[in-house]
């Protein structure tokens, strides 16, 4: 009998240490702050929360998307229209959904030296929105930084290819399957042999709380975070660990807005819903980046998710540290 409850116990031992270490190897970077790191709004910051402002109030104050095409319509419009209004030769990926054609639209900066066999940094925002949803924040939040990062990055060095893409078809009934903009994207640049290095999606950026009980995990990971809403999350898939860790890295080089990083199988809830799955699919290293959506947000995929919702002081805090983060890197080989 003690030999067996011995055995037991070392098993139970073994098992418990196993956990720990998957834990410690899933959690590329821990909650760094249990506060809000408040920072003065100075005019650079309070300008692009301004634009911010405007370019939600253009795309996501109705829905838009197959199901209401000419909404999807006028937010591609108004992407395209600030892109060129930037200097940028926006390029247009159409394809045929059902009985319309909707399109993804690219900008792609490279260094002087480009080639054929320079590697890809790719950073991408889905303009559809859910169902009946104005989809402010999911995800107009993502595709107006999308758009300022074309602004403040078109004079920046960079070291690596860097393609912004804005993709339609992320929301349901398009997501994860081959009508997903995403999708598309990714597919063509697997077929071109191009070496990407990394992709980031920009998914629900703007709702955040200090108030104790605004924010939630799925299982298990509700046991390791506070109850905060104060932070971003940048979040990736179990082939993605390495660059989630230097993404998190680079963030928390450049910016004090608290944030979170690590990966976890697509079977915990939450993991893989936004385009970054296309890539991971395709074989790439790809994270989200996101203030966790429904974990955190109760206007989620519903009709309140108005731009009047959205914390614009922190998207922009948001987008300069995503932009310094990008530049950094693109400089990695």
């Amino acid at each position: 009998m003690a030999g067996i409850l011995l055995a037991a116990g070392i098993i139970a031992v073994s098992i418990a240490v196993i956990a720990l270490l998957a834990i410690r190897w899933a959690l590329v970077h821990p909650r760094q702050s249990a506060a809000r790191q408040d920072a003065p709004c100075d005019e650079h910051a309070g300008l692009l929360a301004a634009r911010l402002r405007r370019h939600i109030v253009a795309i996501a104050s109705q829905p838009h998307n197959v199901d209401h095409p000419e909404a999807l319509e006028q937010a591609a419009g108004h992407i395209e229209a600030e892109l060129i209004a930037m200097g940028h030769e926006p390029q247009r990926h159409l394809y045929a959904c059902h009985s319309i054609t909707v399109r993804n639209i690219e900008v792609v900066l490279a260094p002087p030296d480009a080639s054929a066999a320079t590697p890809t940094l790719v950073v991408g925002a889905h303009y559809d929105a859910p169902d009946d949803s104005p989809g402010a924040n999911d995800n107009g939040t993502g595709v107006a930084a999308l758009l300022e990062l074309a602004r403040l990055l078109k004079d920046r060095p960079v070291g690596q290819r860097v393609r912004l893409v804005f993709f339609v078809n992320e929301e349901l009934p398009w997501g994860k399957t081959e009508l997903m903009g995403s999708w598309r994207h990714a597919k063509s640049l697997r077929e071109a042999g191009e070496r990407v290095t990394g992709m980031i999606a920009l998914e629900t950026l703007g709702y955040f709380s200090e108030r104790e009980g605004s924010q939630s995990f799925p299982f298990p990971l509700g046991a390791l975070y506070g109850t905060r809403g104060n932070f971003v999350a940048f979040v990736g898939m179990l082939g993605g660990r390495n660059f989630v860790h230097a993404a998190v890295a680079c963030f928390r080089q450049v910016s004090t807005v608290p944030s979170i990083g690590g990966v976890a199988p697509r079977a915990i809830e939450g993991i893989d819903l936004s385009d970054h799955w296309a890539y991971d699919q395709m074989g790439f290293p790809a994270c989200m980046v996101t203030d966790t959506a429904p974990f955190r947000n109760p206007y989620y995929h519903q009709r309140f998710d108005t731009p009047d919702t959205v914390d614009y002081p922190m998207l922009a805090r948001i987008t300069l540290g995503l932009a310094a983060t990008i530049q950094a890197l693109s400089a990695r080989k």
